[in-house]
This record gives structure tokens, C-alpha cells and sequence, in this order.
């Protein structure tokens, strides 16, 4: 097991890792929209919040050794679940060819307050 951290997405602010790999596989915990480099909330829509989720995604999965090319399993927690197709949107850009399988559900209140939360599971080379 390998415990894995980096600087290009926001750190861990409990006693969680950003992500663990093993057997084969990095397993991230949800990522939220924030900016790495100043550790603040972006503005805009769910849309906007799910880009920035995913670029955060995206450089855990790089230094894990994998990519959103290996994505075998994604959750996506939503605070309002009428805003799914502006999600979606989004969502499909970053995932164009054989998506992973996904899990959508509306939650109540997410981590300060935000649109949208997202994790995954993806193979490691």
C-alpha cells in the first residue's frame, strides 16, 4: 500500500489521504472545487465547480501513476440534483471515450458548502 500526496491539488484537510494505492489500483477520496494554489473555493456554477474537481482528480491521478484514462469507477455527490446535465456537460468532456461506471447522488450538504464533490477509482500501471 502506498500512500500518495501532492502539492497540485488540494491537501488533505482531515485524517484521510488524498489517495492510496494498491493492488493495482488508486483508490482518491472525493476531491471538492478548490484551487490548489491558493486553497480557496472557485466561483461560478456546477459546472465551473466540476471542472475544477476534475483537474484536481486529474493531478492526484498523475501522481499516482494512473489518468482519467484508467478511471474504472467515479461517485459523484451532488448538492442539487437538478443541476446533473450542467454536471454532465462537464463530465463528459474530461471522460469523451468508454466512461468509467458512475454513481450520481444529491447529498444534503457537502464540504464547505459546495455544488458538487467527486471521487474515484482507477487502475495504476
Amino acid at each position: 500500500m502506498k500512500i500518495v500526496s501532492t502539492p497540485h491539488a488540494p491537501a488533505a484537510i482531515g485524517p484521510y489521504s488524498q489517495a492510496v494505492v494498491s493492488n493495482g489500483f488508486a483508490f482518491l477520496s472525493g476531491q471538492i472545487p478548490l484551487d490548489p494554489a491558493t486553497g480557496k473555493l472557485i466561483e461560478g456554477d456546477v459546472g465551473a465547480q466540476t471542472e475544477r474537481v476534475l483537474e484536481n482528480l486529474k493531478a492526484v491521478l498523475e501522481s499516482c501513476g494512473s489518468s482519467l484514462n484508467k478511471v474504472v469507477k467515479t461517485t459523484v455527490y451532488l448538492k442539487d440534483i437538478s443541476e446533473f446535465a450542467r454536471m454532465n456537460e462537464v463530465y463528459a468532456r474530461y471522460f469523451p471515450k468508454n466512461p468509467p461506471a458512475r454513481a450520481t447522488v444529491e447529498v444534503s450538504r457537502l464540504p464547505r458548502d459546495v455544488r458538487v464533490e467527486i471521487d474515484c477509482i482507477a487502475g495504476v500501471s
